[in-house]
């Protein structure tokens, strides 16, 4: 087997259905953005993370289970094919590609590393009634209250933030955080970092992201407020008074953790309208969203299983495959 040949078109096919469904999942979400709208927060921080997913996803699995069984079976040996300037080329791309995914997981590890052990170094600890994670407090110059880590979090609260709260603000800003750990958002976002795709570099894919972020933040809201109206609006004067305490031109940025204020610090009027709102009106969910895309996401997942377990015991499949696959390379030649 000619093992340069295959690995450069494996890399090759993995940057094209990369980007065919990159482009399939940013027209996706201009299409479903209004009407996610009025989804749930929860459920709409799902939908985005899996779209957010779905091309590096797509073009692994196409890789592993289509391509390279289909190359190993069907391609003669030796192979009648040679790497070209144009493959090399591609799969250069796409190696770089993965390359710089596997340095933003590094590099996002070894930051909230680094983050955590500096401000613990110039933190004590402190006793969070009715929480099973590691607090600490330390005078730091930006109104902070945020959960840094993955496997670990540790909740870390700026003096400031302690000394300019009431109780039950505190206790509404402890609630919001537990939303970010209950929903794993940390984990979310350090694989969202590491994602390649090119949804980034499209035009509608730039604000996948954006949204995300914008989600997570009303659906930790919404966690913190699902004890009633009062809690609704401590969480709301909370995030007045912290907005408050922001040093002009400071825009938060963290590696691997949840911040109270989020990393947009000018949507903070939008949440608390959301929040007073939800305090007059109710928490109005619709359970039938979440039902639906309980049940879409479960389908899906059975209908690759049983895409998988079809290749693997058709072996014409992968043979029209390898077929297809040799009308296309004499393009790349």
């Amino acid at each position: 087997m000619d093992y340069l040949l295959v690995t450069c078109l494996a890399l090759a096919v993995l940057l094209a259905i990369n980007l065919l469904t990159s482009l399939f999942t940013a027209a996706l979400w201009l299409c479903l953005s209004r009407r996610a709208s009025r989804w749930p927060a929860a459920v709409r921080t799902k939908v985005l993370f899996m779209l957010r997913l779905l091309p590096a996803a797509a073009a692994l699995v196409s890789v592993a289970v289509f391509f390279i069984p289909s190359y190993v079976l069907y391609e003669p040996n030796p192979a009648d094919e040679v790497v070209g300037p144009k493959l090399l080329i591609i799969a250069s791309v796409s190696a770089i590609g993965i390359a710089m995914a596997a340095w933003k997981g590094f590099a996002s590890a070894r930051a909230t590393r680094h983050l955590a052990a500096d401000w613990i170094r110039h933190a004590e600890p402190i006793a969070i009634a009715g929480r099973g994670m590691r607090a600490f407090c330390l005078r730091h110059p930006f109104p902070l209250m945020a959960i840094v880590g993955v496997f670990r979090p540790r909740l870390f609260v700026s003096q400031c933030v302690i000394e300019s709260l009431g109780p039950k603000e505190l206790l509404a800003a402890l609630e919001h955080e537990a939303g970010h750990l209950a929903a794993r958002d940390n984990l979310k976002r350090v694989f969202m970092r590491a994602c390649r795709d090119l949804l980034p570099i499209l035009p509608w894919g730039r604000s996948l992201d954006r949204a995300w972020g914008r989600a997570a933040e009303a659906a930790a809201d919404e966690y913190a407020a699902r004890k009633g109206g009062p809690a609704a609006l401590d969480l709301a004067s909370t995030l007045v008074k912290v907005a408050r305490m922001v040093p002009d031109g400071v825009r938060p940025t963290m590696p691997a953790g949840a911040l109270l204020m989020g990393e947009d610090v000018d949507g903070i009027s939008w949440r608390v309208l959301r929040l007073t709102q939800m305090a007059e009106q109710g928490q109005a969910f619709d359970k039938h969203v979440d039902l639906i895309f309980s049940a879409a996401t479960w389908g899906s997942l059975f209908f690759l299983l049983i895409t998988v377990a079809y290749a693997a015991v058709n072996p014409h499949l992968l043979k029209r495959l390898h077929a297809a696959m040799e009308q296309v390379f004499p393009l790349l030649s």
